[in-house]
């Protein structure tokens, strides 16, 4: 009876974990996010990557991510946002957002990785960035003007907002649609990433 007993219990716990599985889609590389997030771009799915100029694995993901991003480029409107989940990478998205104000962003996202990850570069101080825009060809008034301007002290606000209600909770991080948060852990791997991004797009392109 004991013997039964376990046996009934463990078949319960299985069938109760594949139940847990098919909620969340856990088995197929991703979670549910809750509640559905809204999107910024109608007619196209949205593809959000949660990063930090300091995480290796965000800056080896960067060029495999890049790649992707090009090939679904006709469906997807993808979207870079600096996790911001200490003083110190909050200082590296205030940074990110102050290129994206002066219109540089694509230009120094990889430069800015490039200087941290491969240089050890510390750029952290505003008189450390001040030096590596200035490097880069911005006017350093018309850093100091951004750095400290309305519009990039709104988008860090609005970046520290979507952390918790996206469910983020490391980098790099991957939302699809306000609906759906992979990673490589998730995934079971970068490559496996790459191809539950692929099915979930998919999903949210069809008819």
């Amino acid at each position: 009876m004991v013997k039964l007993f376990r046996g009934l219990l463990w078949l319960f716990l299985g069938l109760y974990v594949q139940l847990l599985w098919a909620e969340t889609g856990v088995e197929k590389g991703y979670e549910n996010v809750a509640p559905v997030q809204p999107v910024e771009l109608a007619g196209k799915v949205e593809v959000i990557e949660f990063f930090w100029y300091g995480c290796p694995h965000c800056f080896s993901f960067e060029p495999v991510l890049n790649e992707w991003v090009k090939k679904q480029s006709d469906q997807i409107n993808f979207i870079r946002v600096p996790a911001v989940f200490s003083k110190r990478w909050g200082r590296h998205a205030k940074a990110y957002f102050t290129a994206q104000a002066l219109g540089v962003s694509e230009q120094l996202h990889v430069d800015f990785f490039n200087a941290i990850q491969v240089k050890k570069q510390r750029l952290e101080t505003e008189d450390q960035l001040v030096k590596f825009f200035v490097a880069h060809g911005v006017n350093e008034q018309d850093f100091r003007n951004a750095y400290h301007s309305f519009l990039v002290d709104a988008k860090m606000r609005q970046a520290q907002s979507m952390g918790p209600r996206y469910g983020v909770t490391s980098v790099p991080t991957i939302i699809v649609n306000g609906k759906y948060r992979s990673n490589a852990s998730i995934a079971g791997g970068q490559s496996n990433l790459l191809g539950v991004m692929d099915q979930l797009v998919a999903v949210e392109s069809a008819p």
